[in-house]
């Protein structure tokens, strides 16, 4: 059987002098040995993407994390800082091609920035700056410790009873995650359900309700080290299997 092609739409971004659409590997590395299915990296061209030439080879959509914020215009908002970085390039790929994704029943997992881009999407709302809302925790990382630290567990989330994260993961209770964000999810977009809370209440992981196909988003990263970790390989499993599964309703 051929393996599903899964979608991962790049980053917009200078490497050196010159402009760039680029994944880091970790997310490839997690589509092929976590998931089993071979990655296509779908350049940032906004408006000139075929969408449906690109959807209909796809049996799978991840949408990865990023240094970069989804522009608040996108959810009525205006800019707090203007020195955090921006892909507008990015935002103009990725969310159209989620609604259609979605749409399909085409299988989504959706981490960091791309768990983000679900939400406003679907016309939910961010924090961005989640650290200056009161009663909210700090869910930044330092960039000046080593990677090991950065995407070191950070703090525990709950899982709500019944979910597909509990289902994945054999049951409800909490899991101990990273935490690499300064954005978090305001107001949840309509049909999207919470399915895991940090202790501050923000959400950290989500599905939607009304999708016919596989659909979970998380916050935190589990393709970093995923293969030392069980509860991210349950989740890149899952994906995976869906993503098959979609593949063998296609003619």
């Amino acid at each position: 059987m051929r393996q599903p092609l899964v979608i991962v739409p790049a980053c917009s971004r200078h490497i050196g002098a010159h402009p760039d659409h680029a994944v880091h590997s970790k997310y490839i590395d997690a589509v092929v040995q976590g998931a089993g299915c071979m990655p296509l990296i779908l350049p940032a061209l906004g408006a000139k993407t075929d969408f449906e030439t690109v959807l209909a080879a796809a049996g799978g959509v991840m949408l990865t994390g990023s240094a970069s914020n989804v522009q608040a215009i996108l959810y009525g908002q205006e800019v707090l800082n203007l020195e955090l970085p921006q892909d507008a390039a990015r935002d103009a790929t990725t969310l159209p091609l989620i609604r259609a994704a979605i749409k399909r029943g085409i299988p989504l997992l959706a981490i960091c920035r791309g768990f983000q881009e679900l939400n406003v999407a679907l016309g939910g709302t961010l924090h961005q700056a989640v650290q200056e809302v009161p009663g909210m925790m700090d869910h930044r990382d330092s960039p000046l410790d080593p990677l090991e630290k950065q995407y070191g567990p950070a703090h525990r989330v709950q899982i709500a009873p019944g979910c597909t994260l509990a289902r994945i993961l054999g049951g409800a209770g909490e899991i101990m995650v990273n935490s690499l964000h300064g954005q978090g999810v305001d107001r949840l977009a309509p049909g999207l359900v919470a399915e895991a809370t940090a202790d501050d209440g923000l959400v950290e992981a989500c599905s939607v309700s009304t999708a016919p196909g596989f659909t979970l988003a998380v916050q935190w990263h589990p393709e970093w080290q995923f293969a030392a970790n069980p509860d991210s390989m349950k989740i890149f499993k899952a994906f995976g299997q869906a993503c098959r599964t979609y593949q063998e309703r296609i003619p």
